[in-house]
């Protein structure tokens, strides 16, 4: 992989391609790896079973697929996995694709993480242009900490937040709400990612494999929540997007920013900007749907990209109009049986 970062600004940034329904398509999640050091009560089964690693794309190939989606006017590139960290060599395509933000053709390359390993990564992630990251973080109780991620350490967590504040990156907290779990947590938690300078995001549950649990039980609706941070604290709401499919308050107390992502309760998908592509090479166009587009085939069949442009602007041509998530019980399988660490989360 080029590791160069001397690549001049373009005159003209490329035009994103424009989906069926006028949204243009400037933000892609890749996956990396399904593989992680986690198995979280709401993402994974205890027992997982994991893609060969002869499936997987290469770090080399992810680096052409990220180059891709760059000429075809996508601004902003998240990591994901899995757990992104635990890829070997991860550092490699990072430094590879941090030439982008020095040729100014990306705006942000960021990724999101458990933060078991970002203490290790912290200085390595700013020092490729990072400088963002989204650390998962659903209690900071021990034991409460130990049972939802079933194996976690969040000791460990603890020190990679404080690793990639010394090392100037923006953290920003993930906290999936889950009912009758950490409910009684989101205003401390509130209070102290605030008081860290960190932003707090507030996620639904979404209905993505079988994971040994019941969605129901778990689902806690946010607007449910919202409500009860009300009694706590002044929000403002702000007319502010990171690219992601949040919205945002700002909590007058506090003077941080407080996100929402509910793709049960408000669907989120009028202004979706995003795809996601798999490991394996494989390009969602929505979360929520099945339908999906093999890049690895094109990818590997010829050294040129013209088979590998023209099966991503197919799949862009089909990207629908929104997902069809519903927790209730009535639908007590999973809407779709893929596992979020699949897809990329």
């Amino acid at each position: 992989m080029s590791g160069s970062c001397t690549e001049l600004r373009p005159a003209t940034p490329p035009a994103p391609l424009i989906d069926p329904f006028g949204r243009p398509i400037t933000y892609v999640r890749v996956s990396v790896t399904d593989r992680c050091d986690f198995r979280c009560v709401y993402c994974m089964a205890e027992d997982m079973t994991f893609l060969p690693k002869s499936d997987l794309l290469t770090l080399e190939e992810l680096d052409r697929l990220c180059g891709m989606f760059i000429a075809l006017g996508t601004r902003k590139l998240r990591i994901t996995g899995g757990e992104p960290l635990v890829r070997r060599n991860i550092m490699n395509l990072f430094k590879s694709v941090s030439r982008h933000l020095e040729s100014g053709d990306l705006d942000e390359l960021t990724l999101t993480t458990n933060g078991s390993q970002l203490a290790t990564y912290a200085e390595e992630l700013a020092a490729c242009g990072v400088r963002r990251v989204n650390v998962s973080l659903d209690t900071r109780q021990r034991d409460k900490f130990r049972a939802i991620t079933r194996r976690g350490e969040l000791d460990k967590v603890m020190a990679g937040i404080d690793a990639a504040q010394r090392a100037g990156l923006h953290v920003k907290i993930n906290m999936v709400a889950l009912k009758g779990v950490n409910e009684a947590e989101i205003v401390p938690m509130i209070v102290w990612a605030h008081g860290r300078g960190m932003d707090l995001t507030l996620i639904e549950v979404m209905p993505l494999g079988a994971v040994g649990a019941e969605r129901i039980d778990q689902y806690l609706p946010l607007d449910k929540v919202r409500a009860d941070i009300a009694r706590h604290f002044r929000l403002r709401d702000l007319d502010v997007r990171t690219g992601g499919p949040a919205r945002y308050s700002e909590v007058e107390e506090t003077g941080g920013r407080l996100g929402f992502i509910t793709p049960l309760t408000h669907n989120f998908c009028e202004s979706c900007n995003r795809i996601r592509v798999t490991c394996t090479g494989t390009l969602y166009m929505c979360l929520g749907q099945n339908a999906s587009v093999d890049l690895r085939a094109p990818l590997r069949a010829a050294a040129n990209d013209e088979l590998l442009e023209a099966a991503i602007e197919a799949a862009i041509a089909r990207k629908p109009k929104g997902h069809d998530f519903v927790i209730d019980r009535a639908h007590a399988r999973p809407a779709l049986q893929r596992y979020m660490s699949v897809t990329g989360g």
